[in-house]
């Protein structure tokens, strides 16, 4: 009998075909959450993104279920510990979205640099008859070489931003609570470069940094509050492109309306799908509706990290 997925939050085609090729019946029609516990168990395995959950009730009533696969980093909608006590094997694709991620941030920090989330949305409707007073709106942008970019949380997608920045002449000031350094490589033109890069306490970052850029999974309180945004300099830019509840948005609304913070690119939130509105409309936010690893690049990259990971479990089915 075929080995059966579920791929019930889509699969990018480069890793569906992968799979078919290998002999796996994939299945992505989308079963809806309320249904999994009665047609999960036709299922050997499950492939899923942030919107279906697999907790342990689920876990428990699908016995024929022997693996779990998150298109993605985080895997909170998951239970993890759970599922690997129960001798199932779960997996993520932590290096596929990587460079996606850190591209979209840095896309945040320029937009932020500039005023350009401002004058995207200005230019249609004001451009053609207040074009004076729009750029002199924007004539205090600043740039980014020589700044200094704190990144809380130094794995592949914090390093990914450092290679970035490093690039762009900034100074790089990573916070970890594992490494104490890594090593940053660049291939230019053939010519292969290493910089080494040291982590630093998470006061001296806050004290010190320019923009601030939260690159950790789901933590259980947030890491950025009232207390963090007094440490940090006056004028400073935040961006998270990780969870929503790395930060309090509460305190970085009162940190953006005091001026303490100049402007935040967000592309994660609290109450997604519904985040709150005033954040979005605020005029010092860059807001993007969590496209992090959104890509086709990533995409592909993690359909194919994925079906690799299913043939590591099942072996090749032909």
């Amino acid at each position: 009998m075929a080995i059966r997925i579920l791929a019930n939050d889509g699969i990018h085609a480069a890793g569906l075909q992968k799979l078919q090729d290998h002999g796996f019946e994939v299945v992505t029609d989308r079963i809806n959450q309320a249904d999994l516990p009665t047609q999960l168990n036709e299922f050997d395995a499950i492939l899923v993104r942030s919107a279906t959950k697999v907790r342990q009730e689920l876990i428990d009533g699908c016995s024929r279920l022997r693996a779990i696969g998150r298109g993605g980093v985080g895997m909170d909608n998951i239970d993890v510990a759970y599922a690997r006590d129960k001798g199932l094997d779960v997996f993520n694709t932590p290096a596929a979205s990587s460079l996606a991620v850190a591209e979209l941030a840095i896309g945040h920090i320029a937009s932020l640099a500039r005023g350009l989330h401002t004058t995207h949305a200005a230019m249609p409707e004001r451009g053609a008859s207040e074009f004076k007073a729009l750029k002199k709106g924007c004539a205090k942008g600043m740039q980014l070489q020589g700044k200094k970019l704190g990144i809380i949380g130094f794995g592949r997608i914090g390093q990914a931003l450092a290679k970035i920045g490093l690039g762009l002449g900034m100074e790089i000031l990573p916070v970890d609570l594992v490494l104490e350094s890594a090593s940053i490589k660049f291939d230019i033109q053939g010519q292969a470069l290493d910089i080494n890069v040291k982590t630093v306490a998470l006061d001296d970052m806050l004290a010190q940094a320019d923009f601030i850029s939260v690159h950790v999974p789901s933590t259980d309180k947030p890491l950025l509050g009232a207390a963090q945004f007094d440490q940090m300099k006056d004028g400073v830019c935040i961006i998270n492109t990780a969870r929503g509840t790395s930060i309090d948005e509460d305190a970085l609304l009162a940190a953006l309306n005091s001026g303490k913070v100049r402007g935040a690119g967000l592309d994660v939130f609290v109450n997604e799908p519904t985040p709150r509105t005033d954040l979005l409309q605020h005029p010092s936010v860059s807001a993007s509706p969590h496209i992090g690893a959104s890509t086709i690049e990533a995409q592909a990259l993690i359909g194919i990290e994925l079906a690799d990971n299913l043939i590591r479990v099942f072996g090749s089915q032909n």
